[in-house]
């Protein structure tokens, strides 16, 4: 071999190499073929996401997950036998598991294994920009590993009965318990006074009605967001794309109003990260009216707005206006039959009241419905909340 051959060689061989990952759900009875595929190319997306590289799937139908492993043990065995044949290095699933089956199953797998709560935190924590928004993920990290520090040091012996058998894995796991407590206490802390700071700013935004963009992670409110404000909040076709809540003064005809870009939601939100993303979410829950966007062209869309609606019913919004924004109408329309377009619209214009309307924010198709109907909620509003200010008029 040449030298130059040589060097190639070793170049080739340091070039970083994608993970490889195995997706891992249980079927429930009576659970809709259509429903576990879209939960598993949600996965997928959540896993493209992170930068890894989807090479199986692995289903079980199941009344309710096994306690030790989650699932049966011969599907596990199966599982296992593809991820040594194929050198495989990650393996997600679906759901929460508990820390004993976390334990468990990287036992048995011998690679790193990671459920869904797991892989959103580290999506989070790849994406947060701000120190604010870092805070808050590391805060959720820590809550999410405190009850699984026991599997990081199985390495090391229990502590036994007898000279010399007294090992110091548990006195470590006891240390790093208090570590991480401590340190919890004080993210804590510090996001109280950053909650004290930001409903400060927001007590100091003037008489003005606000306006939240809420809904689905990718369903375009971002882009929503840029074309209304004419700013350039980062959009982009990924998970999570936002983090950090963006503010904007927004102006239709003579009417000013504040526009706020938010996290989007997600089936199976982790409790965690919708406690450490308090302050975020309250700029929803201080909203006067909200405007639900929906990715129209996602085959479960309806699915998804059923998650958005059980996450603002937690936030206790329920007295809000809401304007139902059904978004990517063009992409819709490549696939749609003809006619279908109209059915959802006479269907979603009877469910919400009339208050729906159905854009395209990338094509800017039917924007001047959108402002129209943005302007006549907000003017109400308006005229109610501050009678004495005459600029409408």
């Amino acid at each position: 071999m040449s030298k130059f051959s040589r060097k190639l060689q070793k170049l080739h061989d340091t070039a970083p190499r994608q993970e490889t990952a195995v997706l891992v759900t249980l079927v429930r009875q009576h659970q809709p073929e259509l429903e576990v595929e879209e939960h598993l190319d949600e996965l997928a997306f959540l896993t493209e996401t992170l930068g890894a590289k989807t090479v199986y799937r692995f289903k079980q139908k199941m009344d309710k997950p096994d306690s030790y492993t989650f699932l049966g043990s011969g599907k596990m065995e199966e599982i296992h036998a593809y991820i040594q044949e194929n050198d495989i290095d990650l393996a997600l699933f679906d759901d929460e598991l508990t820390p004993s089956q976390l334990k468990n199953i990287e036992r048995l797998f011998e690679i790193k294994v990671m459920d869904r709560t797991n892989l959103i935190l580290d999506i989070f924590a790849a994406r947060a920009q701000t120190s604010y928004a870092r805070t808050q993920v590391e805060l959720a990290q820590y809550q999410y590993l405190l009850p699984r520090l026991s599997r990081m040091w199985t390495h090391l012996e229990r502590q036994k009965g007898g000279i010399g058998m007294r090992g110091p894995g548990e006195t470590q796991i006891e240390t790093d318990r208090r570590i991480i407590q401590q340190r919890i206490a004080w993210l804590k802390e510090k996001l109280e006074k950053i909650d004290r700071q930001m409903a400060t700013q927001r007590g100091n935004r003037g008489a003005l009605i606000r306006v939240a963009l809420v809904g689905y992670t990718n369903v375009g409110k971002s882009t929503l967001m840029n074309a209304l404000s004419k700013s350039e909040v980062l959009a982009e076709n990924k998970l999570f794309a936002t983090l950090d809540t963006t503010v904007r003064k927004v102006v239709i005809g003579n009417l000013p109003f504040l526009l706020s870009d938010t996290v989007g939601f997600i089936r199976k939100l982790p409790t965690q990260l919708v406690e450490s993303f308090k302050s975020t979410l309250d700029e929803v829950r201080e909203a006067d009216v909200l405007l639900h966007i929906v990715d129209l062209a996602h085959a479960t869309y309806e699915d998804q707005i059923a998650s958005v609606n059980l996450i603002l019913a937690e936030l206790d919004t329920r007295d809000k206006p809401i304007l139902m924004v059904f978004n990517k109408v063009d992409a819709f329309l490549e696939t749609a039959e003809p006619g279908a377009l109209d059915a959802v619209k006479r269907a979603w214009e009877d469910r919400a009241q009339g208050q729906a309307v159905f854009i395209s924010a990338t094509q800017k198709d039917n924007f001047d419905g959108l402002k129209d109907a943005l302007y006549g909620l907000v003017s109400t509003l308006h005229a109610v909340r501050f009678p004495y200010d005459n600029f409408l008029y």
